[in-house]
């Protein structure tokens, strides 16, 4: 009989236990505290003038044969590249994008072409160093492309600005829906960025081409969850 007495003891145990549960939730279930809140979308948006700009300059020319084609091309290429670093490019601003030599018809000589990117970082010299590059030998110019050169920063900005227009915006409708509102507890970025000024053809040979920086926008949206406090 002994044994049926320990095994009657573990039993009013565990019974013990199980009522000691009862009215807790927080033991008997396991439950956190409710989830939800208030989630909102907020935008943001910084304008600023673009301080630099990018131009592809190319120079192309032909040849009886490939080897006299990329001779002449060379050497012109060296005169625009001479140009660009006298009228004040920076060597660490210019990079080579094509070198492509090609039979041409229907006259069965070659045609050589070079391009390089060149980046601007003082936008009033913009016009005379194109007409530079353009008397040195360039008859390709492409461009520009403009943009700041603190970009990240124009960034930051629009993201702050993005979570700002969330707070204020989760901040009616908890006036609205009679509650407070509490502490943030979810926020993410969605893909956002400077709106680019993408590349346009000019004239092949433009003296002192005007460039206007115009206006650009750098936006950012964040996804944002407050608590109901």
């Amino acid at each position: 009989m002994r044994p049926i007495r320990i095994a009657a003891l573990v039993v009013v145990g565990a019974a013990v236990v199980a009522l000691a549960g009862v009215g807790r939730p927080d033991l008997a279930g396991g439950a956190s505290e409710p989830s939800g809140g208030i989630t909102v979308t907020g935008t943001g948006t910084v304008q600023s003038v673009p301080d630099q700009a990018q131009f592809s300059l190319g120079v192309q020319t032909s040849g009886p044969t490939a080897r006299e084609a990329l001779a002449a091309n060379s050497e012109r290429m060296r005169r625009v590249l001479a140009a660009l670093f006298a009228a004040g490019v920076a060597k660490g601003d210019v990079q080579t994008q094509d070198v492509s030599v090609s039979k041409s018809y229907p006259d069965n000589g070659y045609s050589a072409d070079n391009s390089v990117s060149v980046t601007i970082r003082e936008l009033a010299k913009a016009g005379s160093i194109l007409d530079a590059a353009s008397n040195a030998g360039a008859n390709e110019v492409y461009g520009p492309t403009l943009s700041r050169s603190d970009e990240a920063g124009q960034q930051a900005k629009a993201l702050r600005a993005a979570v700002d227009n969330a707070r204020g915006k989760a901040r009616v409708l908890a006036e609205a829906a009679g509650v407070q509102l509490g502490r943030v507890t979810a926020i993410s970025e969605n893909g956002n960025g400077p709106e680019p000024y993408y590349p346009v053809a000019l004239a092949k040979s433009s003296a002192d081409a005007p460039v206007e920086p115009g206006r650009q926008q750098a936006q950012a949206t964040v996804r944002v969850t407050f608590a109901i406090g």
